[in-house]
C-alpha cells in the first residue's frame, strides 16, 4: 500500500506539471507546482455522478444541446406574436427645381422624413407549424439530455465499484501473500524437524512468489481503477478521495412488473422517438402550408412629411396608416411539392424508429431484468462460496501441520480461497452495474 500511495503522489505532480505546462503558463508558475490535498475528499456515489455530471463533455454537449432547442422553441413561438418596430428614415430626392416637384415619383417630396412605430403580425399556417415542429424538436433533445445522463450513471457506477472491488482484492491479495510467506516458512520448519520433504518446501515457496506477483497486480489494478474513476469525476485529475464502502450494501431487486410500468412511463430512448415522429408530422405541415395563402398586418403611426416636425404650418404631421397583404402562391416550379415528399420521407423513417424503440425497450426490459435477478440470486452464494473457502484453506493448513494431508490440498485452498473472493468481488459489481442498467429503462437509481 505504501509503494502504491507513493506511485499516485508521484503521478499526481507528474500530471499538475504536464497540465500547467499544456496551459502555458509562467516560468514561476512551472517552479511552484502546488501541492495536490493531503487531506482526501469522501465521496460518496451521489457525489460521484454529481462530480461526472459537471465534467462529462458527452453530458453537457446533449445538456447544451437541449438548451439550444428550448431557445429555437422560444424564439418560433416569438414569431407568432405581433412585433413592434419603431422607424427613423430621411429621404433626399433630386427635384425639378426650386418649389418643383419630386423627378422620381416613387417619393413624395424632395424632403421625405418617416418617424413612425410599426406594429407588425402575420397569419401563417407555415410559422404556427415550425412553432410546434421547434417545440417537438425541443423534446426531443431534452430526452436525449435524460439519455446521456442515464449513460453516464452506468459508467459511473461501474467505475466507482471496479474500484472499490480493486481494493478489497488488494486486502485479500495481501493478506494471502502473507499467508503464503507464513506458509513457507512453515514449511521449512517442518522440514528441518524432518516432518515434510524439501519438495514441499520448493511447492510453498513458489507459491509464495505466486502470491506476491499477484499483489503486484492488485496494487496496479487499484491504481488503474482509481485513475479511471479521476478521470471521470475530477476537472484536476486527482485521485486524492475517499470512498464509501456500500459494495455489499443490501440494495432490494424491484419487481418485473414495477420496472415495465416505469419503463412504459420514464424512457428517454421512447421519449426521444416519440417526440421525433411528433416533429416529423409538424414538418409536413409546415410543408404544406407553402400551399395556403399568407396574411400580414402592419399598423404605422408617427410622421411621414416634408420636415421632421410633429406640426408644420400649424399643421399636424402626425398620422396613421394601416396595411393588409395577402400573398397567394401561384408557381414555384414544383418547390413546396418536393418540400412535402422531403418531409413526408423524413416522418416515415421517424414511424419506424419509433416502432424500434418499442420493440427495444420490450426486449431491454426482459433482458436487464432477467441480468440483475441472476446477479442477486448469485451473490448470496459467492459471498457463501467464498466463506467456505476461507475456512477450508484453515483446516487445510491444520490438517497439514498435524501431519494429516498433504500440501497440494493446502496450495489448493489457498487457490480457491482467494479466486472465491475475487468472484464474489465482481459478482457485488455485477449487480450493481446490472441496477444501473435497469435505471437507464426507468430513471431511478437503487441506492442502500
Amino acid at each position: 500500500m505504501v509503494l502504491l500511495s507513493r506511485k499516485m503522489s508521484a503521478l499526481r505532480c507528474g500530471v499538475g506539471a504536464i497540465l500547467l505546462f499544456a496551459s502555458g503558463a509562467s516560468a514561476q508558475e512551472k517552479q511552484n507546482i502546488p501541492a495536490m490535498p493531503s487531506v482526501p475528499v469522501h465521496l460518496t456515489l451521489q457525489t460521484a455522478l454529481d462530480l461526472a455530471r459537471k465534467n462529462s463533455t458527452i453530458f453537457q454537449s446533449a445538456v447544451t444541446d437541449a438548451a439550444v432547442a428550448k431557445e429555437d422553441k422560444t424564439q418560433a413561438r416569438d414569431t407568432l406574436l405581433p412585433s413592434v418596430a419603431y422607424n427613423n428614415s430621411a429621404v433626399y430626392t433630386q427635384g425639378n427645381g426650386p418649389g418643383s416637384t419630386v423627378r422620381f415619383i416613387a417619393n413624395n417630396s424632395v424632403h421625405e422624413y418617416i418617424s413612425q412605430g410599426n406594429v407588425h403580425a402575420v397569419l401563417d399556417v407555415a410559422t404556427f407549424a415550425q412553432y410546434r415542429t421547434t417545440a417537438a424538436a425541443a423534446s426531443a433533445a431534452k430526452a436525449k439530455a435524460e439519455i446521456a445522463s442515464r449513460g453516464l450513471v452506468v459508467t459511473v457506477v461501474q467505475s466507482y465499484y471496479a474500484a472499490l472491488a480493486a481494493q478489497k482484492k488488494l486486502e485479500a491479495t495481501t493478506t494471502a501473500a502473507q499467508a503464503g510467506d507464513e506458509f513457507f516458512q512453515l514449511t521449512q520448519r517442518l522440514e528441518r524437524g524432518g516432518e515434510v520433504a524439501h519438495a514441499d518446501v520448493i511447492k510453498a515457496e513458489l507459491q509464495a512468489n505466486d502470491r506476491r506477483r499477484q499483489l503486484q497486480e492488485a496494487k496496479l489494478a487499484v491504481l488503474n481503477t482509481r485513475l479511471d474513476l479521476s478521470v471521470l469525476i475530477s476537472p484536476s485529475f486527482t485521485d486524492s478521495f475517499e470512498l464509501t464502502d456500500d459494495l455489499h450494501s443490501a440494495i432490494p431487486l424491484p419487481t418485473l412488473p414495477d420496472v415495465q410500468q416505469r419503463a412504459a412511463r420514464d424512457n428517454p430512448d421512447l421519449r426521444a422517438a416519440l417526440a421525433t415522429v411528433q416533429q416529423s408530422n409538424n414538418s409536413v405541415l409546415a410543408s404544406r402550408a407553402g400551399y395556403l395563402p399568407s396574411l400580414s398586418l402592419d399598423y404605422f403611426y408617427g410622421i411621414d412629411a416634408t420636415r421632421f416636425a410633429t406640426r408644420t404650418d400649424g399643421i399636424s404631421n402626425l398620422g396613421s396608416s394601416a396595411i393588409a397583404t395577402l400573398n397567394i402562391p401561384v408557381w414555384n416550379w414544383g418547390a413546396t411539392q418536393s418540400k412535402v415528399k422531403q418531409a413526408e420521407l423524413r416522418r416515415t423513417q421517424a414511424q419506424r424508429e419509433l416502432s424500434f424503440a418499442q420493440r427495444k425497450l420490450l426486449a431491454e426490459t426482459q433482458s436487464l431484468y432477467a441480468e440483475a435477478e441472476t446477479a442477486s440470486n448469485e451473490l448470496a452464494s459467492l459471498e457463501r462460496s467464498a466463506q467456505l473457502a476461507t475456512e477450508s484453506l484453515r483446516l487445510a493448513t491444520l490438517r497439514y501441520k498435524n501431519g494429516e494431508t498433504n500440501i497440494l490440498e493446502v496450495v489448493d485452498a489457498q487457490n480457491t480461497a482467494l479466486l472465491s473472493d475475487s468472484v464474489f468481488q465482481d459478482g457485488a459489481v455485477r449487480y450493481r452495474v446490472a441496477l444501473a442498467n435497469l435505471q437507464t429503462l426507468t430513471g431511478e437509481l437503487s441506492t442502500p
